[in-house]
């Protein structure tokens, strides 16, 4: 890794050539990865990358049309990266791959969501108008719409995935930009109207490095790369009205887990896990944190080298209860998967050697069960790949967007597999009418009487569980 060859948008440098972006300050050398032999048959590789269908991809999400989709940061046609899906059968299609050469549609693509509304949205780091990122909307057919094109007082290279709040509006951040400079908490609707919830000061944070994400509080958690009391970042909770607070300041002491730059995720025991690259023991090599609705801050797990290092995030907590996750690195291979429990015991589940990848982004899990992500390196041109890996766990139903709590009346998108004209729904064992729009999407009404608990759908004698409970909201 090259520490001293930082971006442009932080010291005015940029990486050199052969290298690409990693963390907020440091730059990663694109070697070739050379096969070792260590084993890597769990993993089954679905895509290669290969610059005309892009590069270095990143976050991939579950769409309700049963597509895993996501974005490459770079190649395709103009070199600005492309938008993807992958049919969980297995075809791949590129749903989108050009932007004008000056890109002003933006450039270097971050995570997707898909809006109720059945859009795709996201952010990219660079391009817009100013140059300096922009919010974007994105139809299932390759239609582009720029939503926003910041300008640096309004926030600048906003960052990771948006996630959408009750309101049909879209939450995020930028990493730079806003008043002092130090980033912004944003939100905007979907027709484009931009509001600066919060401007980062440096004594209450500094510098994102992820988006937000919605807890069952109904306050939007997120963190900072710096600043806080002692410099080591912050997590910190917002509304949707912008009312801030910090909610835990990293120490920045040696060796202690600071620096988060992954975005946060809510177990089903209603604590916020996430990870930081660096720091968490000794050997300074990441470590997994918990913070609980009290603020009571632990150290989950600390990382050692042979376990991997540079964790990455957001976790994904599956349907065994078990925290999955990638590391960026192993000093016995190019990054690892793991899964950990809420209480900390770790297990490193692959090793990538490079033939199957390299370099591992985030996961998650796919409602036929499978854990599915993406490396940025690695795989037959050494420019990433898409994956599955087979965990023996069944198929279950989730909520789109990842919204589980609602009103009686409120319309709920389900996700999943395997439905048909006759599915049910019920609502922790309420009954409640399917409208089936395809074998992998329903919607449904919460209906009156029912009370928090699983949801579930029956579909040709089947009965698939949510992945969380959903909360009736009084």
């Amino acid at each position: 890794m090259n520490t001293a060859s930082l971006s442009k948008r932080y010291d005015g440098t940029t990486c050199q050539a052969g290298e690409r972006y990693l963390w907020p300050t440091a730059c990663l050398i694109l070697l070739a990865f050379t096969v070792t032999g260590l084993s890597a048959a769990q993993v089954t590789t679905l895509v290669n990358f290969n610059e005309s269908n892009g590069a270095d991809p990143y976050f991939v999400v579950q769409g309700r049309n049963g597509e895993i989709v996501g974005t490459t940061f770079g190649m395709g046609s103009t070199y600005c990266g492309t938008a993807f899906g992958l049919i969980l059968a297995g075809a791949f299609r590129t749903v989108r791959m050009s932007c004008n050469p000056n890109f002003p549609d933006g450039n270097e693509p971050q995570g997707l969501i898909q809006g109720t509304d059945g859009n795709l949205y996201g952010v990219t780091f660079f391009g817009g108008t100013n140059e300096v990122g922009s919010v974007y909307k994105l139809t299932t057919t390759g239609v582009l719409t720029t939503l926003v094109s910041f300008g640096g007082s309004n926030g600048s290279e906003p960052v990771g995935t948006l996630t959408e709040g009750p309101d049909g509006n879209f939450y995020g951040a930028t990493y730079g930009g806003g008043g002092p400079g130090w980033g912004t908490v944003f939100k905007v609707t979907p027709q484009g109207v931009l509001t600066t919830l919060y401007q980062f000061d440096f004594t209450h944070g500094a510098q994102p490095y992820a988006g937000v994400i919605l807890a069952t509080d109904g306050n939007f958690y997120g963190t900072t790369s710096g600043g806080g009391a002692s410099g080591g970042g912050v997590i910190y909770k917002i509304t949707s009205e912008g009312e801030f607070t910090v909610v835990y300041n990293f120490d920045g002491e040696f060796y202690h887990p600071a620096g988060p730059v992954t975005a946060l995720v809510q177990g089903v025991d209603e604590n916020l896990y996430g990870t930081v690259p660096f720091g968490g023991s000794s050997n300074n090599d990441g470590a997994i944190f918990k913070l609980t609705p009290a603020g009571v801050f632990s150290t989950l797990y600390a990382f050692s080298g042979a376990d991997g290092y540079s964790p990455g995030g957001p976790l994904v907590q599956a349907t065994d209860g078990k925290f999955w996750g990638t590391t960026g690195y192993s000093t016995t291979g190019q990054g690892t998967i793991f899964k950990i429990t809420p209480g900390g015991t770790l297990t490193t589940v692959h090793v990538f050697i490079g033939a199957d990848g390299g370099l591992p982004n985030p996961v998650i899990q796919g409602t036929d069960g499978k854990i599915y992500g993406s490396t940025n390196l690695g795989g037959a041109s050494n420019l990433g790949t898409l994956f599955s890996l087979d965990t023996g766990l069944g198929w279950f139903v989730s909520f789109l967007p990842p919204l589980s709590s609602g009103k009686v009346g409120s319309v709920i998108q389900i996700v999943g597999q395997g439905f048909t004209s006759g599915s049910t729904v019920s609502f922790n064992g309420t009954p409640a009418r399917a409208t089936v729009k395809s074998s992998t999407y329903l919607t449904t009404v919460v209906p009156v009487g029912a009370s928090t608990g699983l949801v579930t759908v029956t579909t040709s004698g089947v009965t698939l569980k949510s992945n969380r409970k959903f909360r009736v909201i009084p």
